[in-house]
């Protein structure tokens, strides 16, 4: 069976929303591209590396419009893993699958588990939502947090208030880069042990 790998660009204060940039879904939201000033080209290349070695993206409806709207259109490195692999849209509603390879997913916990026996990593960026629903169902085998150095103090947190209680072992010791994000990578484990 395949793994699924979350990937989240996210503030020290849990925040994901617009990391990147404005966005049409993310209208008005004050801090969007909040992420920006800590990229460098070491931590591109780490980036880089992880995206191609997945073989599916799982993306949440709005993550998906964000990026084929930009994806399809750069011709780098990332650009072509994106461009090139398989792409799930967690969607109930009716997405425009309009970049090459994509497929709608509406119900995110029944459907996630047949692609990861068909698929080796799949990586995924999405919702809160989705996020949660992949959670709760046990799909997510590991989490790849980069942890930018700042706080915003509002904003979608990728585990909102009332979220099921996890835990998490690392996979490796945490990097900085020199830009100022760190790379903080956890296996997702069972249940929790008492304190």
């Amino acid at each position: 069976m395949g793994e699924l790998h979350v990937n989240m660009n996210i503030t020290i204060d849990g925040v994901i929303q617009a990391n990147g940039g404005p966005s049409e879904e993310d209208a008005g939201f004050e801090y969007a591209g909040w992420e920006r000033p800590y990229g460098d080209e070491e931590s591109g290349a780490r980036i880089t590396a992880d995206v191609q070695a997945s073989d599916a993206l799982l993306l949440g409806r709005t993550t998906y419009d964000i990026f084929r709207r930009y994806w399809p259109h750069q011709s780098d490195a990332i650009a072509e893993a994106f461009n090139r692999v398989p792409k799930y849209v967690a969607s109930r509603g009716t997405p425009e699958l309009s970049w090459d390879t994509s497929t709608q997913v509406t119900d995110a916990a029944a459907e996630v588990r047949d692609l990861r026996e068909r698929h080796q990593l799949i990586h995924t960026w999405g919702s809160a939502d989705l996020l949660q629903t992949l959670f709760r169902e046990g799909l997510v085998d590991q989490v790849n947090l980069w942890v930018c150095p700042v706080v915003i103090g509002q904003g979608k947190k990728l585990f909102p208030e009332g979220v099921a209680a996890m835990r998490f072992e690392q996979v490796e010791p945490p990097k900085a880069y020199p830009g100022g994000a760190m790379l903080l990578r956890y296996r997702c484990l069972e249940g929790l042990t008492a304190a």
